[in-house]
């Protein structure tokens, strides 16, 4: 953009603004949550908002960019190495939808591991951005987009844990902000729940039972085959025939709770659903569960279209990253003793964050305006492609679209506030609109 736009400022100027004092991250992810609230087709199940979450590993070389830590890569891609030097996010979005097309418009994302040492000078034992990533990836899902009211988290099978239901429950129990937050994955394949505990017989000694039988829950297709039934789900944008099996049981060692199970059949393929909210029926979750997959895409086009990964703020004040550290060292941010070395770290810290808020909104903005003007025929045609999409244009269209358009946008509307201070910076402003408006 400096470079299009012949901006004055230094390159140097334009990045202090994710180091700058005078704006604050939560505040920022709480307006632009309210904003898509207010803007966006959000889908709505029961009344209530669609999250989805998940983590997003980014490969780093910068040895003193905080919370920088040596992670193991799951990607069955060759391309990719077993183990990386980066940041783990965490992320969380809300779906929308308009002509059959479904986003996941992102509302935060945050470094969710090797940040612990680094928050504890901020927040003390509190506990406040200290936890496990399952653990912080459920408070930000519950406290992002408070605007959006009661929701539905939909999640990896790697995130329905006991440790997350607990959190979970904590959170709707009144210890949040008033909100209930519901969840919906798909379970792991050795995964065991319990039948409810048999009622007590009269007169029985003993500590009453809290659980009943095991079952294990993929023996169920086999068990229960004569109890499947045949429905029609909207699942990947298609009418497709499902077998299912609902059933109510507990899970989870210790909490007990109850879960609603689906057991899916799908072209031959078997999954289990599980929902923490017994009043959604069977369909709608297996439909839900679906859209899921939605945030992959999101979490692409944030690498290749708006580069929201691509920050690397470091600081001298933090120790150098040990390539060759064993699983378990110390970590590194606590060499770092001074009150200044530490202000310095936390300033590179939130920089990194800051930066991948704005490809937060960079893309969601995107998704948005693909969302609002699809029917309005503005961006059909807008370059050519070997595989036209069938339903709306995509964010990398849409990004295109504004990249060519931004001169003639600033000479049309050079009364808004922002054109003029676009303008003020430029070395020959109304020269070069000019030129490229006519080009």
């Amino acid at each position: 953009m400096i470079r299009s736009l012949d901006l004055k400022p230094r390159y140097d100027s334009a990045i202090r603004i994710f180091r700058s004092s005078a704006w604050n991250l939560k505040e920022a992810e709480d307006a632009w949550a309210k904003f898509v609230a207010e803007s966006a087709p959000l889908v709505k199940v029961l009344g209530m908002a669609v999250k989805v979450t998940d983590g997003v590993k980014q490969s780093k070389e910068g040895v003193r960019i905080p919370a920088v830590k040596r992670m193991h890569q799951e990607s069955g891609d060759s391309s990719k190495p077993e183990y990386i030097n980066g940041h783990l996010y965490g992320a969380v979005g809300v779906l929308a939808e308009a002509k059959n097309k479904t986003y996941c418009i992102p509302l935060a994302c945050e470094i969710q591991d090797g940040e612990r040492e680094i928050m504890n000078w901020r927040y003390g034992s509190s506990g406040v951005r200290q936890g496990s990533h399952i653990r912080e990836t459920i408070v930000l899902s519950y406290y992002a987009g408070a605007e959006l009211g009661d929701s539905i988290l939909l999640a990896d099978r790697y995130f329905f844990t006991v440790p997350a239901l607990e959190e979970l429950g904590w959170l709707n129990s009144g210890c949040g902000d008033g909100r209930r937050m519901y969840m919906i994955s798909m379970m792991k394949s050795n995964a065991v729940a319990y039948e409810k505990a048999p009622a007590r017989t009269p007169g029985a000694k003993g500590r009453p039972r809290v659980k009943g039988n095991a079952k294990k829950l993929h023996s169920l297709f086999n068990e229960r085959a004569a109890d499947f039934v045949t429905g029609v789900a909207n699942i990947y944008g298609k009418k497709q025939k499902v077998q299912y099996l609902c059933l109510d049981l507990l899970w989870g060692k210790g909490i007990y709770k109850t879960v609603r199970f689906v057991l899916t059949i799908l072209d031959g393929v078997r999954a289990v659903l599980a929902c923490t909210d017994t009043g959604i029926e069977p369909l709608q979750i297996i439909e839900l569960y679906s859209m899921r997959f939605a945030i992959e895409g999101t979490f692409r086009s944030m690498k290749q279209e708006v580069g929201s990964f691509t920050n690397r703020f470091w600081t001298p004040q933090m120790p150098k990253l040990d390539r060759y550290s064993k699983s378990g060292a110390p970590d590194r941010a606590t060499k770092v003793t001074s009150e200044y070395a530490r202000g310095k770290v936390l300033e590179a810290f939130d920089a990194n964050e800051r930066y991948a808020f704005c490809g937060v909104m960079a893309i969601g903005l995107l998704q948005m305006l693909s969302l609002k003007f699809a029917d309005e025929g503005i961006l059909e045609n807008a370059r050519y492609q070997r595989t036209p999409t069938r339903t709306m244009p995509s964010e990398a269209v849409v990004a295109d679209v504004l990249r060519k358009s931004i001169f003639r946008l600033l000479d049309k509307h050079a009364d808004l506030p922002i054109c003029q201070k676009i303008r003020s910076l430029m070395d020959n402003g109304v020269c070069i609109l000019e030129k490229k408006a006519a080009s």
